[in-house]
């Protein structure tokens, strides 16, 4: 049984980082040595806490010469071992915002109560029970649960565990109340108060569902201005390039003319107008970086609406739910909802049974801005049509 070595090893650039190393046999019964990088001394300052990284790791080695089921293996060193091998950012299973999210569940809310317990002493209803007392949203205790199965199957995967309790813990993901949306009239009021910029970034969200992360992950020469259509082949994510959510999420939008006019206005007035250059480039890194979308939001777009008088709070997000709720509000099939929204699904009768063509995509996406055009002043109105 090997416990291999962990040494610091000095960087040109940057602190110095712990290497872990160790040594096993190939079929033939050659022995190769391995090496991994475990993270920086600024991490880990003593050797001892790397080494507490790397105990999944050693059990993994051992493999061969003593089965892991065995071994007391704690739920702090199947985060460790899942951390090494499932979030590293050479990992492309995930996304890096799936990434970020699972590493924070897991070392605010997992580790803290769990990681002292060994996994076979984790059990059904005490996860389930702590999950009710937490002082969270449904959905946020929804995710800690799923995060958990999650290393638990990481556990099996491995051969380290052999079972997952987590699988029949109870826990509904409901809301409490529906996430807000805007009317058609609040829309029309917030995008005839805003600078261009923003008139034209309310304006994409609004029209199209764009996620944030593809909002400002578009690069012009993601944009068809012939065929009215936007290419979303990218996200970004913390200021991080990756891919879209799902395969579905690639799918061309439609733009309504409004909105190629005012990205035509924008591109005429910057300096990144190049087909590689990112549509919403920020001049504080010279085009290299796109605009912050929630410093844009905090300061620029929420402060306008109060002044307009729009009371609701809302992110960009909201954009993406008020689209959907305007699609459904002008009948709208369900078929052309999904791929208008791009989700990987919406029922599975529809899937396999109905086909949606572009021309009836632009036509609901045409009676959505006519929505929003035709607002006035004179009544607010809801998105089913009735006066609020």
């Amino acid at each position: 049984m090997q416990h291999g070595s962990l040494t610091s090893k000095a960087r040109l650039e940057g602190p110095a980082v712990w290497e872990f190393r160790w040594s096993e046999k190939d079929g033939n019964g050659r022995r190769i040595y391995r090496k991994r990088v475990i993270g920086t001394v600024v991490e880990y300052p003593e050797a001892e806490f790397a080494r507490n990284v790397v105990s999944g790791l050693i059990s993994e080695v051992n493999w061969a010469n003593q089965r892991p089921i065995s071994m007391a293996m704690t739920m702090a060193q199947i985060c460790n071992h899942f951390e090494q091998r499932e979030l590293a950012r050479s990992n492309t299973w995930r996304s890096y915002s799936t990434k970020k999210a699972y590493a924070v569940y897991i070392r605010r809310w997992i580790v803290p109560q769990w990681g002292r317990y060994e996994l076979r002493n984790i059990r059904t209803i005490e996860v389930e029970s702590w999950l009710r007392r937490l002082p969270l949203a449904k959905s946020s205790c929804a995710k800690i649960r799923n995060v958990m199965s999650v290393l638990f199957n990481h556990a099996c995967r491995y051969e380290f565990f052999d079972r997952n309790p987590i699988r029949l813990v109870r826990q509904g993901a409901k809301r409490k109340a529906a996430p807000n949306v805007l009317t058609p009239y609040e829309i029309k009021l917030l995008v005839d108060g805003l600078e261009l910029r923003e008139r034209t970034l309310v304006l994409l969200a609004a029209s199209t569902g764009l996620r944030q992360s593809e909002l400002f992950g578009l690069k012009w020469g993601d944009i068809n201005f012939e065929e009215k259509t936007i290419y979303v082949t990218r996200s970004i994510v913390y200021g991080v390039v990756g891919p879209c959510k799902t395969e579905a999420s690639q799918k061309p939008v439609p733009v309504h003319p409004l909105i190629i006019e005012n990205l035509l206005k924008w591109r005429g007035q910057q300096p990144y107008r190049k087909s590689e250059n990112w549509v919403f480039a920020s001049k504080r890194y010279r085009g290299r970086k796109p605009y912050w979308g929630q410093a844009i939001l905090r300061k620029f777009i929420r402060p306008r609406a109060l002044e307009l008088g729009i009371k609701k709070h809302f992110g960009w997000h909201t954009f993406r739910h008020t689209y959907s709720t305007l699609l459904r509000s002008v009948g709208t099939e369900f078929k052309v909802m999904q791929e208008l929204l791009r989700h990987s699904s919406l029922r599975s009768t529809l899937d396999v049974y109905t086909q949606a063509i572009t021309p009836s995509k632009h036509a609901a996406q045409a009676a959505v801005m006519s929505l929003v055009l035709a607002a006035n002043g004179n009544a607010e109105r809801s998105p089913n049509g009735a006066s609020s």
